[in-house]
């Protein structure tokens, strides 16, 4: 494969970030291309936390096709590190190797590299250029921006409604608005989060498992329930397994014990109304080095938190129909003024199937 020019080589490298979607985290999803004479020598991804960093991995492709890299240009998707964590610095493989020119898509926000790696690779005279394609660098790792810069994880918001926002009948009934291709899509959504949230309330309603079903994924997301007053059944699905993480706004020893005993985590974080502090959640989760958080709740856990100001992104699915008098996507008060509603902005609507995924944002929260 012959590149013409960096973009192209910036959207090739781009390609393999993607790849490792479902894999990396906590670390950023990033992609390498290394190219000589425009043809395609090398390529790699990032790999699971501990093993290989995408520049790594290109240059064992070319070392193992017998390519040499001394003199090529390298097409990365974020800046090299340039400290030592699970994983030696990318920068000083890169400069071993020999390199001439590398050509990066955005900086990385770490504080521990933050411009770090590009100096580093200039100080070896290593020509760098950085900002090819960044928007579209950045869109892939939102989640560990967000992190990195606010020190919470990025919150996308799902929910799946009729034209005239009723998400389920005033029974509770909601199985299913919309079509199995938008299921499976949100699945693909679910499956690329760090961790799946849900409320008490859809817990002791739907008993779901939150688990990726509709799509392969090599490991499963974590799942967070919100309960203040700890009223989860011990027996609830979505303790199968062990591992889920139950937040609670009071201390009660004896269900505690029980969920131990099922493999939960109780993690206690009150705020002054005596139930769940959310912001504090956030923190906590960001601590937890947890980028990117899929909300599947009812409409009152939805409403506080879009009024608590902890949700980034909307992610709605709308079926062509209506349902009339029925359960809502938030539980919100009913503004005074026209000028009190709430300004989102559209990212990208497209068509799954016969119904309309909206992808929303709430103004100036990606920016940090």
């Amino acid at each position: 494969m012959e590149l013409p020019h960096d973009e192209a080589g910036m959207a090739l490298a781009l390609q393999w970030a993607e790849q490792g979607m479902f894999i990396t985290t906590p670390n950023p999803r990033v992609g390498c291309v290394i190219v000589r004479a425009g043809k395609v020598i090398g390529q790699g991804s990032t790999q699971p936390a501990g093993q290989a960093h995408a520049e790594v991995q290109a240059l064992q492709d070319a070392a193992a096709h017998g390519h040499d890299v001394r003199g090529a240009t390298v097409y990365v998707t974020l800046e090299p590190c340039s400290h030592q964590g699970r994983t030696p610095p990318c920068a000083d493989a890169l400069i071993r190797a020999g390199v001439g020119r590398v050509v990066i898509a955005v900086a990385d926000p770490n504080p521990l590299v933050a411009g770090q790696g590009m100096a580093r690779l200039r100080a070896a005279g290593i020509a760098v250029e950085c900002g090819v394609m960044q928007e579209q660098a950045r869109e892939l790792n939102i989640g560990f921006f967000m992190r990195m810069q606010r020190g919470r994880p990025w919150i996308r918001m799902k929910s799946a409604a009729t034209l005239d926002g009723k998400t389920a009948l005033a029974s509770g009934e909601s199985q299913w608005i919309t079509s199995a291709l938008a299921r499976a899509d949100g699945h693909w959504w679910r499956a690329r989060a760090c961790a799946v949230l849900t409320g008490i309330g859809t817990v002791m309603e739907d008993d779901p498992q939150l688990t990726v079903r509709d799509v392969a994924t090599p490991r499963q997301p974590q799942r967070i329930v919100i309960d203040s007053r700890l009223q989860i059944d011990p027996g609830a699905r979505i303790l199968a397994g062990g591992g889920t993480w139950i937040v609670a706004a009071q201390e009660d020893a004896e269900r505690q014990a029980r969920l131990r005993e099922r493999g939960a985590e109780v993690i206690i974080l009150p705020n002054a109304t005596g139930k769940v502090d959310l912001p504090a959640l956030l923190r906590e989760l960001g601590r937890r080095q947890l980028n990117e958080i899929h909300v599947e709740a009812g409409y009152k856990l939805h409403g506080s938190l879009v009024r608590e100001g902890c949700v980034d992104e909307l992610l709605l699915y709308l079926a062509p129909s209506l349902l009339g008098d029925a359960q809502g996507m938030f539980h919100l008060a009913a503004p005074q003024s026209l000028e009190q509603k709430i300004p989102l902005a559209f990212h990208d609507v497209r068509r799954i199937g016969p119904d309309l995924r909206i992808l929303a944002r709430f103004l100036n929260r990606e920016k940090g």
